[in-house]
């Protein structure tokens, strides 16, 4: 990838660099969070701490670090089966980080200890069940006062389906294998996204299910919660049938964030129908402008033309103070993995300045913020928390401190009232 150096106050129009007044709009910023980092050798570096990555310090100490950073958010990782270089299936390799800790018991874990920073874990709903999910997220919620979200996950891997044995899976070739132009493929696909939407939405009937005053606890009158303010969801749908109500009380933000990563068409709707937050993966501001058109008409086809839903686009990073430095950081990293890295985001290596400056070009694609994967924690991390974001307020595009809040309120977002309400209207 080229990096080039873009002050603040100059946009580049093709191959031309324009002064303008122009103040972009401030950045979302977060860290997706995976193991000792997102380079498969990350855990042989000297200052990686792979015996502690099955610990709770780890965790607390590298959320730490985020929220040092301001940071709008972090996700954490989580799968049903062993991490695999290859698509849907092990590999049987033991040079590279294989197991890992539950991703929602982690935010729980970390949240006590953390104050303003967002935690989202990831869910995989192919397999598991949205009652469930939802009651462990309104639980996060409240053990982080109004700082939980979730993102949902699918699963179109027959090794994962065979853990549980209620439903076949085909076997799907990776993308760039397989014929997303078959029939067949295409249904399957499209039907666990339409399940994955499903998922979301009783989640969030669940998460209303309670009204916000539901509660009484009138020791006098003997009366802890008014039953009338607890509603059956009655959802019935292609893939679940749940009554309700949830046993957990409506969560702090109301409705927790739902986040999903997108690839294409299937998932970018699935933003559109049920997400807050999607995580997309353009490779440069053309295709970043024509994602976030296509998630817009999605969002618009969906009945959801009048809501804000963020667009994060995802970068791998590996950062250092000189350009040439990262670049031969990353290019150990190889060596000792013995294959290139690639993935399916961008892989920027580079200083922070010419991260800030990718971020704002990146930016007038119409991108409300970015999702990084450190290379390597802490090494990366602390170059995204000491260097990039300093760089970035430096610029203004940043926040220099955290305002009171919930994550939903930080990132713009409504907390909506009960849909089982008589009001039904958002509050502040």
């Amino acid at each position: 990838m080229e990096i080039r150096a873009i002050p603040p106050g100059v946009i580049p129009i093709g191959r031309e660099y324009v002064l303008t007044t122009y103040a972009p709009s401030p950045l979302h910023l977060s860290v997706a969070l995976d193991g000792a980092g997102w380079h498969p050798a990350a855990w042989r570096t000297g200052r990686a701490r792979a015996d502690e990555l099955l610990t709770p310090r780890y965790w607390v100490d590298v959320v730490t670090e985020a929220e040092r950073g301001l940071l709008d958010l972090v996700t954490f990782e989580d799968g049903l089966s062993l991490q695999s270089a290859r698509f849907g299936a092990p590999d049987h390799r033991t040079d590279q980080v294989r197991g890992r800790l539950d991703s929602v018991l982690i935010a729980a874990r970390v949240a006590p200890v953390t104050r303003s920073i967002g935690l989202i874990p990831a869910v995989i709903v192919t397999h598991t069940e949205p009652f469930h999910a939802s009651k462990a997220i309104a639980t996060l919620d409240y053990v982080s006062t109004g700082r939980a979200g979730v993102r949902v996950r699918i699963s179109a891997s027959p090794h994962e389906a065979a853990y549980f044995g209620r439903r076949d899976i085909p076997d799907v070739p990776p993308p760039g294998q397989r014929d997303d132009a078959d029939p067949a493929l295409r249904q399957f696909l499209s039907g666990l996204f339409d399940e994955a939407a499903d998922y979301v939405e009783v989640m969030r009937r669940l998460w209303d299910s309670w009204e916000d005053d539901a509660e009484i606890r009138d020791a006098a009158t003997g009366r802890f919660i008014d039953r009338d303010k607890l509603h059956y969801i009655d959802f019935v749908g292609d893939y679940f049938s749940v009554r309700g109500p949830s046993i957990t009380p409506r969560p702090p933000q109301g409705q927790p964030l739902v986040a999903a990563l997108a690839h294409g068409s299937e998932p970018y709707r699935l933003i559109a129908r049920a997400a807050d937050v999607g995580f997309v993966t353009p490779h440069d501001p053309g295709q970043a402008r024509g994602i976030v058109a296509e998630v817009r008409a999605a969002q618009d086809v969906s009945g959801r033309a009048d809501d804000t839903i963020h667009v994060f686009a995802d970068l791998v990073v590996f950062l250092d103070e000189d350009a040439g430095t990262a670049a031969g950081r990353k290019a150990r990293l190889d060596e000792l993995a013995g294959q290139e890295y690639r993935s399916d985001a961008p892989v920027f290596t580079g200083t922070p300045v010419q991260l800030a400056d990718l971020l704002q070009e990146w930016q007038q694609a119409g991108l409300s913020g970015f999702r990084l994967r450190p290379g390597v924690i802490p090494d990366d991390l602390e170059a995204i928390t000491r260097g990039l974001v300093p760089e970035l307020q430096r610029r203004g595009a940043f926040r220099t401190r955290y305002e009171p809040g919930t994550l939903r309120g930080r990132l713009g977002l409504s907390r909506p009232a009960s849909r089982y309400t008589a009001a039904g209207r958002s509050t502040a």
